[in-house]
């Protein structure tokens, strides 16, 4: 009951930000995580995430925005710790450019593989490697890769995320 009243009381100001400011492609946009329901609509009561929260916005064919800032070519997150990554597509993700995880301590509970447009196999090497460092693999597109990552860590679980640009198809 007390989600519902802070959902009727938000909607006013909810309306009235909509008719002020359109998102430029909303095609692009990432769902809103931070979500009460009613039984009418899904209300994003709290726009704002901690500073030192990452949190993916939108994605295009060749990269990512977090927090405001846009990044060119592929992402490796853990935690909220943002790095650019140098595979460009899925048969150059190997061992060796995950090797931060045979060092990493607490290791990630999960990292989650955004391969591109299609989620595609992951290489069996690979998934013994990821296996061996105690994290579960999740491989998705990487739209639905960025939106997981940020549920997960808004969450304050350990996750990490590998992901491709949306463009990467093969």
């Amino acid at each position: 009951m007390a989600v519902r009243q802070r959902a009727v009381t938000a909607l006013p100001k909810l309306i009235q930000s909509l008719r002020k400011e359109c998102p430029p492609n909303p095609a692009t946009a990432l769902p809103s995580l931070r979500r009460a329901f009613s039984l009418y609509d899904q209300i994003n009561l709290i726009d704002n995430v901690p500073e030192d929260q990452l949190r993916f916005q939108r994605y295009t064919d060749t990269g990512f925005t977090v927090n405001g800032v846009h990044y060119e070519g592929s992402l490796l997150c853990i935690g909220n710790l943002l790095m650019s990554w140098a595979p460009k597509s899925l048969s150059q993700i190997t061992p060796e450019s995950l090797s931060i995880f045979k060092i990493l301590r607490p290791v990630p509970e999960i990292l989650i593989l955004g391969c591109g447009k299609y989620i595609q196999p992951v290489d069996p090497e690979l998934r013994r490697f990821i296996r061996s460092t105690g994290m579960k693999l999740e491989a998705v597109d990487s739209r639905n890769a960025s939106s997981t990552y940020n549920i997960l860590n808004e969450e304050g679980r350990m996750v990490a995320l590998a992901v491709l640009p949306y463009g990467v198809s093969s």
